[in-house]
């Protein structure tokens, strides 16, 4: 292939019987004159997944590659995939997805008709494999890794930090030169759940003042495995993501509104973690025994994961402060009730007093 628009990359693992129809749309795409490449990293499967992909290069010769990450992680086997990419675009999808027909030529014109963005998302919608329980409505589709933003064009950037998931992401291929790559540490490894590796790349292009869009056009569907149906499944998930996003203290790191990206200077913490996710355990956890009395179907499940990753997100801040020369406790509750006073008087005087983004 002389020319390549685009690079598609996906990561497997252990998914063999998804990744023949996974890989079948992204190889049968209509794409109006658009050249691509699609690299298809394993990554340490112990099943049939180095067949399926020799049978299928043998059917697509020059458009499909094959290459072999051990390192075990999502964001390894994305690495590998962009250090091994051919064009000015890379795009991202997963091995249980089905893109659309157009998507790869949806990606070409976007970044070819707005040349101010450096990446662009677009929706993930559910492929029921059984029925989804009653609970299941839209408010617990994080955990499913699914996104619907309805049909607004959506700017994302630090003053709109709008997170986009990686079964439908794409970038200029510049921008990991400028941020970097995928943080292993906040990746997927093998049956992990909860992780933040595409949140956290696009946490730094908002830092460093970039842009991208929510294209409603750009569709893909995720299969949606009885596993994950369950509330066993979601309780595991916002137990993962409270961890996750404590290693990455993104509370800490994001200012709520129309704020820039970055440390609040008002922000108050205790024991590593900000105040409000204390006041939002226990908050959720008084809504949660009113929901189960009076709620919507959805609504004791909701408020009882907002408690889990709340609780989470503090242990793991707890357990972490050990490495970061942390006060003794009596010593941080009174610096906490100082700073909680010294917030209010500010508030009082009509001083800054702006709150982080909630991410659970």
């Amino acid at each position: 292939m002389d020319r390549c628009d685009v690079s598609v990359v996906i990561s497997t693992y252990n998914r063999c019987g998804e990744l023949a129809g996974a890989l079948g749309s992204v190889l049968s795409q209509d794409t109006a004159g658009v050249e691509y490449e699609v690299i298809l990293v394993d990554n340490n499967s112990t099943d049939d997944t180095r067949a399926v992909a020799a049978a299928l290069i043998a059917r697509h010769a020059g458009r499909l590659r094959y290459l072999f990450e051990p390192r075990q992680g999502l964001s390894y086997g994305r690495n590998t995939g962009i250090a091994a990419s051919r064009a000015p675009i890379i795009a991202f999808t997963d091995d249980d997805v089905r893109v659309a027909r157009d998507w790869v030529a949806r990606i070409a014109s976007v970044f070819r008709e707005r040349p101010d963005i450096v990446y662009v998302g677009g929706k993930v919608l559910p492929r029921w494999t059984d029925p989804p329980p009653r609970w299941l409505v839209n408010h617990h589709w994080s955990p499913l890794a699914l996104i619907d933003y309805a049909d607004e064009y959506i700017e994302s950037s630090g003053s709109r930090p709008v997170c986009f998931v990686g079964a439908n992401l794409a970038f200029r291929r510049e921008v990991f030169d400028r941020v970097g790559l995928f943080n292993p540490a906040l990746g997927r490894v093998k049956d992990s759940i909860g992780s933040t590796e595409d949140h956290d790349l696009q946490l730094r292009l908002w830092r460093a003042g970039l842009k991208g869009l929510y294209q409603p056009e750009l569709i893909v569907t995720a299969e949606v495995s009885p596993d994950r149906l369950t509330k066993r499944y979601h309780r595991r998930w916002h137990r993962g993501h409270g961890r996750y996003c404590a290693m990455m203290q993104v509370h800490e790191n994001m200012v709520g509104g129309n704020g820039p990206i970055g440390r609040d200077p008002d922000l108050v913490t205790l024991f590593g973690s900000p105040a409000f996710l204390y006041t939002q355990a226990i908050s959720s956890s008084w809504r949660w025994l009113v929901a189960l009395v009076r709620g919507p179907d959805w609504r004791p499940l909701y408020e009882e994961n907002r408690v889990r990753y709340a609780l989470a997100y503090i242990a793991t801040r707890f357990s972490a402060r050990g490495s970061e020369g942390a006060r003794s406790a009596p010593v941080e509750i009174v610096r906490f009730v100082r700073d909680i006073v010294r917030k209010k008087m500010r508030r009082r005087r009509g001083g800054p007093a702006v709150r982080p983004t909630h991410a659970a």
